[in-house]
């Protein structure tokens, strides 16, 4: 699986559902175009993709050519599925759930555009996972799917789940996957070129970049820990991260320890660790599915490992109140 070439580029596709709303393909797509003009060279990638290859038409009748999902999509850094406003449009996408499902375990960022939610929903990778959906979809999938709680937001980016809400939402949800490779001072740029002076921000605070969280500007140390942040619950192995970097083994382990002043594994292990903290602290799992679902083959391993970086065990953090302050913290 190639998810960039030797200059890093991230290859974006786009599940169109017929009579998808085409206001929303275009306030996705154009943002990473006008990326490229401003970088000068192509950092972003757009793939059209549908079930079969073939054309598909928006609700405005425009038609758009696409590759084929199930032999395109393992290229992709990420997959949208962009839909419209009709139930019966959604359920012509049950042949796309597998292969959506075994992109995302590849790690492969899903996303939903408008009521693209709704078929991730129904590919089952919406379940403890935060996310949004258009407020007129959000009836239809609470009813469908009552174990679903969609949040009222514009966009809500959570680690390997992506969704928006439609229209121009995802100028904004756009707006921030840039700012997260490439800064904040080149996402303004890109939202300046469309007179997007006002970006708007989700219900929740944002994170910073991967560039500001982790301390480095190194291009094939950002795209290890990008991908470490969505590959969670199967983690990748070093040769695989090496391979998508475009580095040797060896050298990954250089420049980790150059940069980061921390071993890959560590340093991987404590990304999985913070995110199932997350898990305890906001979602029902198990302790059991928690570990499982960040990549830990036990119980007891994650329970270790989690009070070695913690100093407590997952069931005392549960138990402990929410405003005492939380141990631990990122190796700068």
């Amino acid at each position: 699986m190639a998810h960039s070439d030797s200059k890093n580029i991230q290859i974006i596709g786009f599940l169109l559902v017929r009579n998808f709303a085409l206001m929303s393909y275009a306030s996705a797509t154009e943002p990473l175009r006008a990326a490229n003009l401003l970088a000068g060279r192509t950092i972003y990638q757009i793939v059209p993709l549908a079930q079969v290859a073939g054309t598909v038409t928006s609700s405005s009748g425009v038609s758009i050519s696409c590759a084929d999902l199930e032999s395109e999509g393992e290229t992709c850094h990420t997959v949208f599925v962009c839909a419209g406003g009709e139930p019966a449009d959604w359920a012509d996408t049950s042949a796309s759930h597998t292969t959506l499902r075994r992109l995302s375990r590849l790690g492969v960022r899903i996303g939903g555009i408008s009521s693209g939610a709704f078929v991730l929903a129904a590919a089952g990778l919406l379940d403890n996972r935060d996310f949004t959906i258009h407020w007129e979809h959000a009836p239809a999938l609470k009813e469908a799917f009552p174990h679903l709680n969609p949040r009222h937001a514009r966009f809500v980016l959570d680690g390997g789940i992506a969704t928006c809400g439609g229209g121009v939402a995802p100028l904004d949800m756009m707006h921030a996957m840039i700012a997260e490779r490439l800064g904040a001072d080149f996402a303004r740029r890109v939202s300046d070129w469309y007179l997007h002076a006002a970006v708007a921000e989700p219900a929740a605070p944002q994170r910073g970049s991967v560039a500001e969280r982790f301390g480095t500007n190194h291009p094939a140390l950002l795209a290890v820990l990008e991908k470490m942040e969505t590959a969670i619950e199967r983690p990748l192995d070093r040769a695989a991260m090496a391979r998508l970097a475009g580095v040797s083994p060896r050298h990954l382990d250089r420049l980790f320890k150059e940069y980061r002043g921390a071993g890959f594994l560590e340093t991987y292990r404590e990304i999985r660790l913070r995110h199932a903290r997350r898990l305890l602290q906001q979602s029902p799992l198990s302790i059991p599915e928690i570990a499982y679902a960040t990549g830990f083959s036990s119980p007891a391993h994650f329970s270790n490992a989690f009070k070695r970086l913690f100093s407590e065990t997952p069931g005392s953090l549960r138990r402990r109140p929410r405003k005492q302050p939380l141990s631990g913290s990122m190796k700068a």
